[in-house]
């Protein structure tokens, strides 16, 4: 079941200003290889803090693209997202998933949006591992994890991102704009999340990266 971990990021590895202002950080040439690994992916996956934020549609958009699309997943442990919001408008159409701790909402299943339900851990987090097995048996074992940071934190502490696909941008943000990577409570760097770099590629002024988990 791999687990791509995407990252979008200024050079200090910042997703967004403090005040959220994200759109764009990276260029065009970057942001259409985001859309070519979206196609290699069974899912895309994203927090409902990013959905709610940005009110995406994560399908690829690639020019000349004519084959399936990843469903969409959504971690929304209390089921927060609008019934006008893309995602749901556009349920019926592609593959639509919420990833919840309570019971389904009435509204989002008449939508079209299926609704699955797993324990949860924490501050009513879904609990990860749980919800890759629970996607896995909806046929979704290739994911693709495009955010927010405290997403990919989840991910990282729970050892489950395999690849890493990070997108850095020739501008720097700043300690006070937030971080592509939430916090991780490492006390040491032996138990920080190891990585080891396959490939550098040159997309205009942005650089793609891409690692491996060691």
């Amino acid at each position: 079941m791999p687990v791509t971990l995407k990252l979008a990021t200024s050079l200090d590895g910042r997703i967004a200003t403090a005040q959220g202002e994200s759109r764009w950080i990276t260029g065009e040439a970057a942001r259409d290889a985001v859309h070519r690994l979206r196609a290699e992916h069974d899912a895309v996956v994203v927090g409902v803090e990013t959905a709610l934020a940005d009110d995406p549609e994560l399908t690829v958009r690639s020019p000349g693209y004519n084959g399936p699309q990843p469903a969409r997943v959504v971690l929304d442990s209390r089921q927060r997202l609008s019934a006008e919001c893309k995602l749901v408008r556009t349920a019926r159409d592609i593959p639509t998933f919420l990833v919840s701790t309570t019971e389904p909402d009435p509204a989002l299943v008449e939508a079209g949006v299926r609704v699955l339900q797993v324990r949860a851990v924490g501050e009513d987090r879904p609990e990860l591992k749980t919800v890759v097995e629970t996607l896995a048996g909806e046929g979704l074992s290739r994911l693709f994890v495009e955010g927010g940071g405290q997403v990919a934190a989840s991910f990282l502490r729970c050892g489950l991102v395999d690849a890493l696909e990070w997108f850095r941008a020739s501008i720097v943000i700043g300690g006070e704009g937030r971080p592509g990577v939430g916090a991780l409570a490492i006390a040491g760097l032996a138990d920080a999340p190891h990585f080891r770099r396959t490939e550098v590629r040159e997309l205009g002024d942005d650089l793609w990266e891409r690692y491996e988990r060691i």
